[in-house]
């Protein structure tokens, strides 16, 4: 018995998984402009400002889903990447290669952000501790995986040598998770993922969910049309593509 169900390995074939991405891409990309207008107004405007830190702490509804975001991507690029390395399955190496900028992107933004809100905080832009040099680290493993995809001119090849890379990478996300827990660290700890009841006031935490939920469907929207020019370019010599494209020709 297959591992990778019937229908799944129906969806991962490159015609049928451009069809199925371009229709996700769509409604993703609404989805996440409904969400984002709503976290973005209670978020920024009706919100309450926090006790100790006021107006500041409005930064946390772009820099915590950024976070976490930055990790979400990582994992689903590195066993995308697995899979398309183990079963040799073209929409899965698309998948990763198009979350590799988007991920990056993230952890960018989480940074940059991090730096604005660690400033007034901690009088700093920048400290070397544990959460912030990991999730630095986190931001060259998806420049490395670009680079390194970009270095290899052979996609198979390339292909086993970005999944290895993102594999190995893996070993950095709890490191990032679990640093404000390891070690002393200047960065605030969980309030939000914890076992018990999340020490943030309700008022805070909807509208920061809900620019979490926003997050996601922009990054799924955005990886569907990176993975659809991703797969155009890997089967531009293919039948299907032609016809697509109105011209005439056989594999």
């Amino acid at each position: 018995m297959s591992i990778i169900p019937n229908w799944l390995y129906r969806l991962s074939s490159p015609k049928n998984f451009y069809r199925f991405a371009g229709t996700a891409s769509n409604w993703c990309g609404w989805i996440a402009l409904f969400l984002f207008v709503i976290g973005l107004y209670y978020g920024l405007i009706n919100s309450p400002p926090d006790y100790q830190q006021g107006d500041t702490t409005r930064i946390m509804y772009v820099h915590v889903p950024a976070a976490w975001m930055s990790m979400f991507v990582y994992m689903v690029m590195a066993i995308s990447a697995a899979v398309g390395m183990i079963w040799r399955i073209k929409a899965s190496t698309a998948f990763a290669n198009a979350s590799a900028p988007i991920g990056a992107m993230f952890t960018a933004l989480a940074l940059a952000t991090g730096m604005l809100w660690g400033k007034p905080m901690w009088g700093t832009y920048w400290v070397w501790d544990a959460r912030l040099t990991s999730e630095l680290i986190l931001l060259f493993l998806y420049l490395g995986y670009m680079a390194l995809q970009s270095a290899i001119d052979d996609r198979e090849t390339a292909a086993r040598a970005t999944a290895i890379l993102a594999l190995v990478g893996m070993v950095n996300i709890p490191i990032i998770h679990y640093s404000v827990e390891w070690w002393n660290t200047l960065h605030q700890g969980a309030t939000v993922t914890k076992l018990d009841k999340p020490s943030i006031h309700i008022s805070m935490l909807i509208p920061l969910l809900i620019m979490a939920v926003a997050f996601k469907f922009y990054y799924l929207s955005n990886v569907f049309r990176r993975a659809r020019c991703e797969m155009l370019e890997r089967e531009q010599d293919k039948l299907w593509v032609r016809e697509l494209l109105g011209e005439n020709g056989s594999e």
